[in-house]
């Protein structure tokens, strides 16, 4: 199995000596096309050649045992079908990218070239480069000739024979090594006191060596050579001093880079409602594998989700706690390690390469320091052997949702796999579940508890929508905060209470538009406007990264007047330093989170009360646990009911009470805020009673009506391509294509809302599949028109997206 995306396994040959040695799971390194070579992983040894293809040496061995294991090679082959994707691309997806070694092309100088007269000036160039340098890699020749096309000029000067290429092997994961100090053998206690005398006159020396006897004495441990230089006050030159003199030993150790310190607690006591939702559970998991746990927000899940990983812990087995959002770990590693100590591992994208290697070598020897793993979707394809219980957190949430690059996996939906194939269970949580779950509950495929009372018997919070309209004609508004929301913010300030501010667009205006001509500065790869991004003064687009600085002047007609529209995370900010000029506010949104500890910064800020004023995206909506905010304000409601999407109701819905469950967590009932232009609006009624099962009644209704999951299935195509005619095209010929075989179940081909992204034009067509047509054949008359459109020789260059579920 090669990293590729191409829809085949590949075969090499082996010798005997090989074959004996080899086993599935194990990585090779092997040379594909003309000189790149590969991380390739055994999936089979075999006897029988390949007919179209003379098959290859491997190049080399790069494991001695396993590090894929059978259970996870069948789960990627499910993936791969239902997601009709490649195996490849779930091989990439899988594992962390230090295993996947790659060759890196080394350009090195012939000695015994002498022609140089015969080079072109380009040629000279790189010639003349390697006269300074032994080798060169093709970035570093791009950045010499100041162009993207060198190939052809290394081709040429390979067949001049100026240059051979060399293809080198990096291994990409470095294990962790302290330095530790000991003292050299032959100086005995006896020998002591001449040591020292010996050094008499370095005193700084001499004081190294006695603190050395000190922190041996008191720690009877390795004493590591940073300890041993913030001790005794020196610099490492005075230790390393003392190493060359043959004093003292250096020697390392190899050690985890994660490793937790502190204490572990008992578990809290469940309360009768917990203690009864909990035995519900495990009722329910004696006939069902899945089961959906429906808790209001601040009912306390997670200590029911804590004594149920106790049970599996006294049992042997592995727990997998998946989470949405990385935001949500920071907080949830600090409480299940208050509990399991050493036991919790942590596996998502914010931490660094060798970190995520560390875990998955943990897993794969079923080591008990990585018996519970919290992680976000990526940790589905961890090595699990003895897999006894998976949890997914806020169950509901889009971000389970892969959606670039392939495999365009829902981890909600791959994990319910992955349990059966380990015979384990699996508990979906949520205050607000998604229709799907929730119906599959109620038709009795998953087992159903509910827990419907917050911890502490606090209440729900209460929930009060603010017209805004009607603000505006009575003039109540300071900028975007109603009078009522401004005076419910200024109640909390005073009781010394936290609030929280929600609005669901980062940066300070989504608009800046000319009032003299309308126009609005445009990005130039993608169909957006810039959004205004004031702290560093700058355009910024939010689909493809493209920035510059703030213009003063309109690009069109030179008029000075330019206006914002619209408001973001940035601009409350400020609005709130200006109306409450005393008050600590801070934000968090992708701008202020990006660094690994982005999150942890403001969550811990927030937590110790260091900020007031908390404003933010939809990153707040998730699970976090606050217990001094009393007051939430969401800025605008309307933003997302009308959103073009079959599920922007839904969504809403959940958001909304979500975000509002951040509120009076702890003791007092909280308050919600919600300013909207039209408090008649079903979603949000329904948001202020808190009716999540008069949401699901009329939801259902409209997808059966219209058919939409659950009732249907969808596949979404989505092609991509630079040139605006050849895909609209493509998308012509492929929906009639579709559409003699699905008839009315296709809708499109259609431009999207956003219809160029990075300079590619995007059209979309959506297959509908009705609950009784075969699934496996549906897909199979798709995969069969897609061969034939790539066949089409102008067709060929189109990005073809395939999209399993996209909701």
């Amino acid at each position: 199995m090669l990293p590729i995306p191409l829809p085949k396994l590949f075969t090499y040959r082996i010798t005997e000596a090989e074959s004996q040695f080899l086993k599935l799971g194990m990585r090779v390194a092997v040379e594909f096309g003309k000189s790149k070579i590969y991380t390739a992983l055994v999936y089979e040894i075999h006897q029988i050649a390949p007919t179209s293809y003379e098959a290859k040496d491997i190049h080399q061995i790069l494991d001695e045992t396993p590090i894929v294991n059978a259970i996870q090679l069948q789960h990627w082959k499910w993936i791969s079908e239902y997601y009709m994707c490649t195996l490849g691309d779930v091989f990439r997806a899988a594992l962390p990218s230090a295993f996947l070694l790659e060759s890196e092309t080394s350009i090195l100088k012939n000695n015994a070239f002498t022609a140089e007269n015969e080079l072109s000036n380009e040629e000279f160039l790189i010639f003349e480069a390697l006269n300074h340098n032994s080798e060169l890699n093709v970035s570093q020749v791009i950045n010499i000739l100041n162009k993207k096309t060198v190939f052809p000029i290394l081709k040429d000067m390979l067949e001049k024979k100026a240059v051979v290429i060399k293809e080198r092997i990096y291994e990409q994961y470095k294990p962790k090594l302290i330095k530790y100090v000991r003292l050299n053998a032959q100086y005995t206690s006896e020998k002591l006191n001449e040591l020292l005398e010996s050094l008499s006159r370095a005193k700084k020396q001499r004081e190294a060596i006695l603190t050395y006897f000190q922190l041996e004495s008191s720690t009877k441990k390795p004493i590591k050579f940073s300890d041993l230089e913030v001790e005794s006050g020196t610099s490492s030159a005075v230790i390393k001093a003392l190493v060359e003199k043959e004093i003292f030993e250096e020697y390392f150790i190899q050690t985890d880079r994660i490793n937790y310190t502190g204490e572990t607690n008992k578990l809290k006591s469940l309360n009768e409602y917990q203690r009864v939702a909990f035995n519900e559970i495990k009722n329910s998991f004696e006939e069902k594998q899945v089961t959906l746990l429906h808790g209001i927000t601040s009912s306390g899940k997670t200590e029911i989700y804590a004594e149920l990983i106790q049970e599996k812990l006294k049992e042997g087995k592995q727990i997998l706690y998946l989470l949405p959002e990385i935001a949500l770990t920071t907080q949830l590693i600090t409480r299940l390690q208050n509990y399991f100590g050493v036991k919790v591992s942590v596996f998502h994208s914010k931490y660094s390469m060798n970190e995520r290697v560390e875990v998955w070598n943990n897993v794969l020897d079923n080591k008990s320091k990585a018996q519970i793993v919290l992680g976000a979707r990526s940790s589905l394809f961890l090595p699990f052997s003895n897999l006894g219980l998976i949890i997914v957190d806020e169950e509901h949430e889009t971000s389970y949702k892969q959606f670039d690059p392939a495999p365009r996996y829902h981890a909600r939906d791959a994990a319910v796999v992955l349990a059966n194939i380990h015979s384990a269970k699996v508990l979906l949580g949520s205050a607000t579940p998604s229709i799907e779950s929730y119906q599959n509950a109620k038709e009795g495929k998953y087992g159903f508890v509910e827990l419907m009372r917050r911890h502490g018997n606090v209440l729900l919070p209460e929930i009060e929508l603010v017209d805004i309209k009607e603000k505006h004609r009575k003039k109540r508004m300071k900028g975007h905060f109603s009078d009522r929301l401004l005076m419910l913010i200024n109640e909390a300030l005073e009781e010394k209470e936290q609030v929280i501010l929600f609005q669901n667009r980062r940066g300070f205006s989504p608009i800046i538009e000319c009032e003299t001509c309308g126009i609005s500065p445009q990005c130039p790869n993608c169909d957006v406007s810039l959004t205004y991004h004031k702290f560093k003064n700058e355009l910024r687009c939010h689909y493809c990264g493209f920035h510059q600085a703030m213009q003063y002047k309109c690009g069109a007609c030179g008029s000075e007047k330019l206006n914002n529209k619209g408001f973001g995370t940035e601009q409350i900010e400020l609005e709130i330093k200006e109306l409450f000029p005393d008050v600590k506010v801070g934000r968090m949104d992708l701008d202020t989170t990006r660094g690994k500890y982005g999150y942890q910064k403001i969550i811990g800020q927030f937590q110790a009360q260091e900020i007031d004023v908390l404003v933010g995206t939809q990153m707040l909506s998730k699970g976090l646990d606050f217990s001094n905010v009393s007051l939430v304000g969401v800025l605008n409601a309307d933003n997302m009911l009308n959103f073009p999407d079959f599920r922007a109701h839904e969504r809403s819905f959940q958001m909304l009470l979500q975000v509002s469950g951040r509120a009076g967590r702890d003791k007092k009932r909280g308050k919600v805020a919600i300013q909207t232009y039209n408090p008649y609006h079903q979603i949000l009624q329904q948001v202020s009673t808190n009716d999540y099962s008069q949401m699901f009644k009329e939801q259902l209704n409209d997808r059966w009506q219209f058919h939409y999951p659950p009732f249907y299935r969808m596949i979404r195509i989505t092609l991509k391509h630079r040139d605006f005619n050849k895909v609209d095209t493509g998308a012509q010929w492929l929906g009639k294509s579709l559409t003699n075989v699905f008839k009315e179940h296709v809708l499109g081909p259609t431009t999207p809302s956003v219809s160029r992204v990075r300079n590619e034009y995007i059209r979309i067509l959506i297959i509908k599949i009705p609950p009784k047509q075969s699934l496996k054949t549906t897909k199979e008359h798709i995969l069969k028109i897609k061969n034939v459109f790539q066949a089409v020789k102008d067709f060929r260059p189109i990005k073809f997206i395939i999209d399993v579920d996209s909701y």
